[in-house]
């Protein structure tokens, strides 16, 4: 190998000073074979080499030479210390083929064939060449952490100049212990740049036959450098000849370890010195000594003879080579005087005692030389010798000046921080304070809650104020300036702030330091250790410090009024935050000093970043918890290849965010845009642990980042149990939280520093460890949190104990500062990203857009800090959501509904044509036919319910619309689907039992009619036949004496047996028996005390009864609350209205408006339906103790009320088809004289008889069969409009035009009776809405119209069917339309008497008369009143909007406000805004003011209230749910969130009083300040309406 120096081929070795035209392309050559060309001129960016794409996460070798660059970036982004083994697949399956083939010993030629080879160096030079300037520093970073050597001389073929890499390695900061600190312990850390350690250079002079690169990497017993035996080191190097490489040697302490007890730096120029003769001159001046390797040494050897220079000179020789002189070696040692400083190599010394004496030869140069200079001191030499600084840059140098006038101005940093940042200090911490207390309500004592709360509000406000008043600093000033400037001056800008400020704090806190240390070995120093705390808060200094100074700036002008100039001249600031966010520049989010959010600032970034991406916005967020200092930042930063800034002295506290683009090979896959990654301080951290709030702490920066959290990474230690169980309950705490509100991130648990993983014995005994804590600290965390019924971890979360967990070897390869980063930890990170890219692809729900995130972070802030997490978390994603939710179960619920319906429709006409020529069923027995139609429904019913069922699997299975946030609702909805079903099986069954029952009663009438009418015909016809048998003319008179004596003589004979009424009481009685018998003995002997029939007679009266109830009405004079008589009094009022109106309705059918009213007849089914309702409503108020002599007080007087209504009403039926009375009436008998006298003078019926069809049993059955179809349609229509998409939007719709309206009066009918006013307001948005246009009318034509086409088609069927005679005629008619219209026997029975009409001419008529009903009735209902046209509508539309609106009921048990959760069947009650207690009359005892207490503020208190559920004691308000489980009140997220009633109360304040009777209340100064804009404004926000 004799002429190769550092592995190079002949003829390879001299490039770099006389390059001929063809030799001067090699770089361009080589850039493009790299896949380079276009970056020599567009620089690599970070944002660029950080972006997950395909690469990053696939294990796919470089296909060519163009994917050496980016598979080297990956690893050494990775800091893998095997990224410089670069070889493309061409390459390694060209080494593989030389396996498979069997040896040539013919031909042994010492033949090399470099092929498409690349060497590492020149990978790595095209690289520096073609990155910017903040490429090159990560670069020179992560190559340092590796132990890597860096360029510290870059060289460029193409300009023939090199660059001293100054920038690049300045972020290198290197820890290390010389021998002057071994004693105390002690260390030194310093950036390396700075570091005033002596420089050791190694060149070649010539060829060398020894490979000083591997020579150096056994002195230093690590791999810095590339040489010849490594992976592709023995490739010819193109572009990298003249690079030269810097290391470092730094001592641990440790004596047997330490190579050398000093540190030093070591530099090495690759190719020969007579070529690259500027750096071996730089290399002269800036070391302490240069090591000279040669083979042969020109006896004159100007390059060594001529040079000034302070370094020692080494000669390093092989005597082994043939090309060695020694008589040259002396003759040139002996002018240089160098005779001491040889070293060679014979063939007596091997290796190691070859690099043994290069070693003493160096240490004794560290042990002695003075000779020490920083890097950043030899930029200087540089320039004397024309070698390019890449910090020399304009954009560098102005960004180093801006930020060096800004630090050089710190002395005192304490002091520096109170004049120059003096916004995020003391102030900033105070409004911390003020805030959570805002929410807990801590120190509220006695005071009204409502003005303690406004007095909280009025101090922040001063506060902002006092901020606002305040001038921006001269360092702040300076600060803005300069990151408002061009993007790479703004970048330089930031880098030099972190530099200079991290210089500072590590000079300054390293006193602070030490002292801490030491106190922390007492626990007892407890308060000592505060004032430490507090002095290493107030002397750290960091970029964060300004960039919290900025925010709280801003929002100090945010607090300013719109038009002020100083908002307006810092409205850009978000922007440039947004800016730096895009340039890789973390985030802050949890200022970790104030342990707050600044709400504001952070809102304005995120919509500003959202912004600048759109549409590409989408994110998915992976976060990291865990203990301090166990490399949760190191995890990241090895996993993405960021840097998150860490302050000097002491881990940062609060969180950090960064962006990191995504890829578009990629986007596919993950469905995002972005990886928001962020980095959280250590919990248990030892300086917080002393912190009497630490714990608190812990646990709302895990509830956050957790809650923000698409992936959550656990880093846990299990050699430390204690600390492991209280890290596990803080995150097992947040994962809890988070299921509870919808939220479900995916959690992976991280155990470092295991060094066999292939131990599986042990790390499955530690999976069933952790699991067994996992659960141990679920069942804590469930009792905390009031959620018992998790009872394991996995009740919590989907977690596998065999896919959850991790293990990663430790970081460093053997003892730090010398040890390189761990190849295995590094390859185990990497396959852990991969899997965590594979868990997000395969995340259910889709990932959110940046506005989200923003909505969602400040929803999790605001609920934590509530001291009750689950109970305080409102989200407007989650609301709209659950709104989408409630919007589509609206729909699939009024489907099932409407086919129901439907169905009725259809079994009612059905029942009303049983018996009849209209009748398509062959079944002749009613209760055949009932069991049928039940039957039939029944399975209907079943279907509809799976259809509904799977409606909803199906929109949970979607990944759109945040459908996972409501999860925890699905089966409060699939309740709900299965209650519907069941409530629509007993309606439907009472329904059709009680027209089987009214159709009998019907059946049994019309028979005695049809035998006394068969009579009467008879009669008729044989006095016809007598009267013409006199063969005279007769005139009408004599025709109505002789019809009238016929009449007479007729009646008498008939036998009219008269239908006894039933006694409707005791049917009544009956079933008020069976509805009270679950009630026990007790409910029973209350009943037998009194009849039924002597209740009622009274208006109803509640007295408080026992010592429990008066200790109740007692307890309400003294608490705000209302008298629980009065409250049980108003119970009762509203239920025996209720019923009342539901009885009253019963009673009579409306018919057309010519025709009188019809009786009907009493069912058993209406006083079920009475007592169902008065049991549904009795179970709605669940603050009061409904009492069982209450209640069957209140049903006896309310089914007496009902069953007199019946009796009469059964009476009156009775009365009105009593066969005698019915043949009695005189319009009957003029139609029958009239008749008779047709059929004497045989004048053709058939005009008048087809008139008196149309109008008499036509147009009665279209206009039932309008009205039939007609609800559905109405509610169809009202549907869509925006006031019943929701229950939500019918609130928020009814109290913006109460607003509107803005009368006390209206408010209070809303109040009190809050029911009464719903329907009142949907009937009158129903009218308004079905007057416009004439909308009524066209909901009613489509249905005349598909009549009448019935009608005509079935007159065209039946007159083409030959028939004897009209009667034959009708009934094919009806047959026809039987299926959809009920013809009244009783009108067809009086139609057809005497009826001799011609078939053929009646039919003629018959049409011309339907073309007649047809106008009629559009000009009716177009002049009919809508008001009568809805009341008339067999689905009753407004009773089922009313549903709809009113949903299950319940409401508020402190502020009556209504539930508005969606379906019927929720387990858990919630109301969108509470009002202040005195608008429902509750007033204060002592002084008789209106209470202006509201709940959703009590709820953080612990003041104290009572109710009947609580049996006369008092219990705290924050604990309501111990009483009321089913509510969940939580409290307001800010304090203008209840702003709507705050207006309403502060407007009408005198107004409520005089109306309830009592003083005004005390209303807190700021609600009189609120607008009416403002008022509308949050009831928007608390709707969640956009």
């Amino acid at each position: 190998m004799e002429g190769m120096g550092d592995g190079d081929p002949p003829g390879h070795h001299n490039l770099g000073a006389n390059r001929n035209r063809h030799e001067e392309t090699q770089q361009q050559t080589l850039l493009e074979d790299l896949g380079l060309k276009q970056r020599y001129t567009e620089k690599l960016t970070l944002s660029e080499i950080l972006q997950i794409d395909l690469k990053a996460i696939t294990d796919e070798p470089a296909k060519c030479n163009s994917d050496l660059p980016w598979y080297f970036l990956k690893k050494l982004m990775m800091v893998n210390v095997t990224a410089r083994e670069i070889k493309s697949e061409c390459e390694s399956s060209n080494d593989g083929a030389t396996e498979t083939i069997e040896f040539d010993f013919s031909n042994q030629s010492d033949i090399t064939d470099s092929g498409d080879k690349v060497n590492p160096l020149d990978v790595i030079t095209a690289l520096f060449l073609c990155s910017d300037g903040f490429v090159q520093q990560e670069m020179a970073l992560k190559m340092s952490m590796c132990q890597f050597s860096v360029p510290l001389l870059l060289p460029d073929c193409d300009t023939d100049q090199c660059k001293l890499m100054l920038w690049a390695m300045r972020d290198i900061v290197k820890t290390y212990r010389p021998q002057s600190l071994v004693q105390s312990k002690g260390f030194t850390e310093e950036r390396i740049v700075l570091s005033e350690i002596p420089l050791i250079s190694f060149v070649r002079l010539g060829e060398c036959s020894m490979s000083k690169s591997e020579i150096l990497n056994k002195l230093l017993s690590n791999d810095f450098f590339v040489h010849k035996n490594m992976e592709c080191g023995d490739t010819p190097r193109r572009i990298s000849n003249g690079l030269t490489e810097i290391t470092w040697y730094l001592p641990s302490g440790k004596e047997n370890i330490d190579i050398f007890s000093e540190p030093l730096a070591v530099a090495n120029l690759r190719g020969d010195i007579a070529s690259f003769e500027t750096q071996f001159s730089f290399l002269c001046q800036t070391s302490a000594a240069v090591f000279v390797f040669f083979d042969n040494l020109d006896r004159e050897c100007k390059l060594l003879t001529n040079l000034h220079h302070k370094a020692q000179m080494f000669l390093v020789g092989n005597q082994e080579s043939k090309c060695f002189s020694m008589d040259a070696l002396k003759t040139v040692a002996t002018k240089l005087g160098l005779t001491k400083n040889i070293i060679t190599k014979t063939k007596q010394k091997n290796d190691a005692d070859f690099v043994k004496g290069l070693w003493k030869k160096v240490n004794d140069v560290i042990q002695n030389t003075k000779e020490k200079m920083c890097i950043e001191k030899m930029a200087d030499i540089a320039h004397e010798l024309g070698i390019l600084v890449d910090e020399d840059c304009p954009e560098c140098q102005t960004a180093k000046e801006n930020a060096d006038a800004i630090t050089s101005k710190i002395q005192n940093i304490p002091d520096y921080k109170v004049t120059q940042l003096p916004l995020h200090g003391e102030i900033w911490k105070e409004l911390t304070i003020l805030e959570k207390e805002e929410f807990r309500l801590k120190n509220l004592g006695s005071e009204d809650i409502e003005i303690y709360k406004a007095g909280l509000q009025e101090k922040k406000e001063k506060l902002r104020k006092k901020q606002s008043s305040v001038n921006i600093s001269d360092a702040m000033t300076c600060f803005i300036s300069a990151i408002s400037s061009p993007g790479i001056e703004r970048r330089y800008f930031l880098k030099w702030m972190r530099m200079n400020l991290d210089n500072l704090s590590r000079e300054k806190l390293s006193g602070l330091r030490k002292e801490y240390k030491e106190k922390c070995k007492d626990a007892e120093n407890k308060e000592a250790l505060k004032v430490i705390d507090k002095e290493l808060s107030n002397s750290s200094l960091g970029i964060e410090h300004f960039f919290r100074e900025m925010g709280q700036i801003y929002e100090a002008s945010v607090s300013l009024p719109e038009q002020d100039l100083s908002r307006k001249q810092l409205q850009h600031l978000p922007e440039f935050c947004a800016g730096l966010l895009l340039d890789g520049f973390p985030l802050e989010l949890v200022d970790g000093d104030a342990s707050n959010i600044p709400l504001t600032w952070v809102s304005d970034v995120l919509s500003q970043l959202n912004e600048l991406v759109s549409p590409k916005n989408k994110i998915l967020v992976v976060t990291v918890l865990g203990v301090q200092s166990t490399g949760k930042s190191t995890l990241l930063n090895t996993m993405f290849g960021v840097q998150f800034a860490v302050s000097s002295g002491r881990c940062t506290r609060g969180a950090f965010m960064l962006l990191i683009r995504i890829n578009e090979d990629v986007k596919k896959d993950l469905d995002c845009d972005f990886m928001v990654i962020i980095d959280t301080e250590g919990l248990k951290s030892a300086e917080l642990a002393q912190l009497d709030d630490s714990h608190e702490h812990d646990n709302e920066l895990a509830t956050l980042v957790v809650g923000l959290s698409d992936i959550t990474i656990i880093n846990i230690a299990m050699e430390n149990s204690t600390q492991m169980k209280d890290i596990l309950q803080i995150v097992v705490h947040a994962f809890l939280r988070m299921k509870e509100v919808g939220k479900k991130p995916k959690c992976q648990f991280v155990h470092q520093n295991v060094s066999d993983v292939s131990a599986n014995e042990n790390t499955q005994r530690e999976r069933k460890l952790l699991l067994d804590q996992l659960n141990e600290m679920t069942q804590t965390a469930a009792k905390m949190e009031k959620k018992e019924k998790n009872k394991c971890f996995t009740d919590v979360m989907e977690y596998n104990p065999e896919t959850g967990n991790w293990y990663i070897p430790g970081l460093w390869n053997g003892n730090p500062p010398m040890a390189p980063v761990n190849a295995g930890y590094s390859e185990a990170v990497y396959q852990f990203k991969k899997n965590i890219t594979q868990i997000l692809g395969n995340c259910e729900s889709s990932a959110n857009d940046i506005l989200k995130f923003k909505v969602w972070m400040s929803s999790l802030w605001r609920a934590v800090k509530h001291e009750n997490f689950i109970f305080s978390f409102r989200n407007s994603l989650v609301a709209d959501a659950y709104m989408r939710l409630c919007t589509e179960f609206n729909k699939w619920e009024w489907d099932f509904k409407e086919s129901i319906y439907k169905w009725i429709t259809y079994a009612e006409t059905t029942i009303s044509n049983f018996g009849t020529p209209a009748s398509k069923s062959k079944i002749v027995d009613m209760r055949e036919l009932i069991l049928s139609l039940k039957s039939e429904v029944s399975t209907e019913l079943m279907e509809l319910e799976k259809a509904h069922l799977e409606k909803l699997k199906n929109y949970f299975e979607q990944k759109d619309g945040h459908v996972h946030l409501v999860e925890r609702y699905k089966e409060d909805f699939a309740n709900s689907a299965r209650s519907l079903r069941r409530d629509m099986e007993n309606s439907v069954y009472s329904q059709l039992t009680a027209a089987a029952e009214i159709k009998e009663g019907q059946i049994e009438v019309e028979k005695i009619k049809e035998n006394h009418t068969n009579e009467i015909e008879r009669a008729v016809c044989a006095l016809i036949d007598e009267c013409r048998k006199k063969n005279m003319k007769m005139r009408d008179e004599e025709l109505n004496q002789e019809f009238d004596k016929m009449w007479k003589e007729t009646v008498k004979k008939l036998s009219f047996s008269k239908q006894e009424p039933k006694n409707v009481f005791i049917s009544v009685s009956h079933y008020l028996r069976i509805n009270l018998s679950p009630k026990g003995s007790h409910a029973c002997e209350l009943l037998n005390q009194r009849r039924l029939q002597d209740c009622g007679k009274t208006p109803f009266k509640y007295k408080a009864t026992g010592m429990l109830e008066k200790a109740k009405k007692g307890a309400s004079n003294w608490l705000p609350i209302q008298d629980p008589t009065i409250r049980v009094q108003k119970i009762a009022d509203k239920i025996i209205a209720e019923c009342i109106q539901c009885v009253k309705k019963k009673g009579k059918t409306d018919a057309p408006e010519a025709d009188a009213k019809k009786t009907k007849n009493y069912s058993d089914a209406y006083i079920q339906e009475i007592l169902r309702i008065i049991d549904e409503r009795l179970q709605q108020d669940e603050d009061v103790t409904i009492e069982i002599e209450f209640e069957v007080s209140l049903k006896q007087h309310i089914c007496c009320i009902a069953a007199r209504h019946f009796q009469k009403m059964h009476e009156d039926f009775l009365k009105e088809n009593d066969p005698y009375l019915c043949l009695n009436k005189e319009e009957e008998l003029k139609k029958l004289r009239d008749s008779f006298k047709d059929l004497f003078n045989q004048q053709d019926q058939s005009q008048k008889k087809a008139e008196e069809f149309t109008q008499k049993c036509l147009k009665p059955a279209v206009e039932d069969f309008v009205y039939s179809k007609l609800g559905l349609d109405i509610i169809h229509e009202m549907r869509k409009q925006s006031q019943f998409i929701t229950r939500v939007c019918s609130q928020y719709e009814m109290l913006l035009d109460l607003l509107s309206k803005h009368k006390v009066t209206e408010y209070v009918r809303y109040i009190r009776s809050n029911e009464v006013y719903v329907k009142e307001w949907i009937l009158d948005q129903t009218v308004k809405h079905l007057s416009k246009d004439s909308k009524m009318f066209e909901l009613v034509d489509p249905h005349l119209d598909s009549s009448i086409r019935s009608i005509k088609a079935a007159i065209h069927k039946a007159t083409k069917k030959t028939s004897a005679d009209l009667k034959t005629f009708i009934n094919n008619f009806c047959q026809e339309l039987g299926d959809s219209l009920v013809i009244s026997q009783d009108a067809l029975g009086d139609f057809m008497i005497l009826n001799k009409a011609n078939q053929e001419q009646f039919a003629h008529w018959f049409t011309q008369f339907v073309n007649k009903m047809e106008q009629d009735l559009k000009q009716e209902f177009k002049r009919r009143d809508i008001k009568m046209i809805l009341n008339r509508d067999d689905v009753k539309s407004q009773n089922e909007l009313f549903t709809q609106v009113i949903g299950c009921g319940k409401r508020c048990p402190f502020c009556a406000v209504a539930c508005v959760r969606g379906g019927g069947k929720h387990s858990v009650h919630e109301a969108s805004l509470h009002r202040p207690n005195g608008l429902d009359a509750r007033e204060w005892f002592h002084s008789k003011k209106l209470a202006t207490d509201i709940c959703s503020s009590f709820v953080a208190s612990d003041n104290l209230f009572t109710c009947g559920a609580v049996k006369g004691g008092r219990v705290p308000y924050k604990n309501y749910k111990d009483i009321f489980p089913d509510w969940n009140i939580p409290p307001d997220g800010s304090y203008e969130a209840s702003d709507y009633w705050k207006y309403v109360m502060a407007t009408f304040n005198e107004e409520f009083a005089k109306e309830y009777g009592v003083k005004p209340a005390d209303i807190p100064t700021t609600w009189k300040n609120i607008s009416r804009l403002q008022a509308e404004q949050s009831l928007k926000v608390s709707s969640n309406i956009n």
